[in-house]
């Protein structure tokens, strides 16, 4: 399938989602989580979700990390350029919904995409090779090339791999994990 119908396949599945179904698939996903070789990292970036849009709610992996002693790191985006910039998650920080409705810190710490091991990536949809589709914005695979080609990519998806998505596009950054309630795809 085409990324364009792909959006609206899984805004469409994931609208018929209740608010019991985010929950108890979330923290699925969470524990799955678990189960990756990642502990051994420090700086772990993370998104936080759009409600509006149904995604995945990350509070769980939160506390893990947080539980974990990591470092989490959440970004904000300037979409006119197409760049995000990265805060450290403190007790201090707060958080702001921009334009889109994407909770955002207001300021904070700035850490560098060098120091980012492991990102958990927001998608609508992904295939069984580790492409995925987005919002068509492009800002999180310019911000995956930035990171270091060790940094650890990792989708979070309520629903399993497609079997391929056919306009995949020379900047497209392959993730090397996707997470679903069900299953751990590693690519």
């Amino acid at each position: 399938m085409l990324k364009k119908e792909l959006r609206q396949k899984y805004k469409t599945l994931r609208s018929s989602l209740s608010e019991d179904d985010l929950e108890e698939l979330s923290l699925a996903i969470a524990n799955k989580v678990l189960s990756l070789p990642i502990w051994e990292q420090t700086y772990f970036h993370i998104f936080l979700p759009i409600s509006e849009q149904k995604e995945v709610n990350t509070e769980f992996i939160l506390h893990l990390l947080s539980g974990k002693d990591k470092e989490i790191i959440i970004s904000k985006s300037d979409f006119e350029t197409r760049e995000m910039t990265h805060f450290l998650l403190t007790d201090n920080t707060k958080i702001k919904k921009n334009q889109y409705n994407i909770p955002e810190p207001v300021d904070g710490l700035e850490v560098p995409t060098t120091k980012i091991e492991v990102v958990f990536v927001p998608l609508l949809a992904f295939d069984k090779t580790g492409h995925r589709a987005g919002y068509g914005k492009g800002i999180y695979d310019k911000f995956l090339k930035e990171c270091k080609p060790t940094t650890i990519k990792i989708g979070l998806s309520f629903f399993e791999a497609e079997e391929k998505i056919e306009d995949v596009y020379e900047n497209d950054v392959k993730l090397d994990y996707c997470v679903t309630p069900n299953e751990v795809y590693r690519f």
